[in-house]
């Protein structure tokens, strides 16, 4: 049974930072692409960054490139989302999520799925 499980989110003030992490268990982590998405309330989910299974480009959101960077650590079965320079409008729930190989933007696109973490960023 393959699980994601989000950490490290909370609340934090604007221009603060904070770093996610995902730890994945019961798929061969190596072989997967990682993205992190988000969902604020009432709104839609959100691409935020994405990592590919091997050496290659991340991809991010306009808005939160330059702030966010991705990385992973297969080793440890774990992708992480290092988040600064933060503002109010990042607050949401931040999900990770995994699909074979191919590095993707679209939701769709991801076979698993963690069950997501809190951001919240006060002005």
């Amino acid at each position: 049974q393959v699980q994601l499980v989000e950490s490290g989110g909370g609340p934090v003030q604007a221009g603060g930072s904070l770093r996610l992490s995902c730890t994945a268990s019961g798929l061969t982590f190596s072989n997967y692409a990682m993205g992190w998405f988000r969902q604020a309330p009432g709104k839609e989910r959100d691409f935020v960054a994405a990592i590919p299974w091997s050496d290659g480009v991340a991809r991010y959101a306009d808005s939160v490139k330059g702030r966010f960077t991705i990385s992973r650590d297969d080793a440890k079965k774990t992708v992480y989302l290092q988040m600064d320079s933060l503002k109010p409008e990042d607050t949401a729930v931040y999900h990770c999520a995994a699909r074979p190989y191919m590095i993707s933007t679209y939701s769709g696109e991801f076979t698993y799925w963690g069950q997501g973490t809190q951001v919240t960023v006060s002005s």
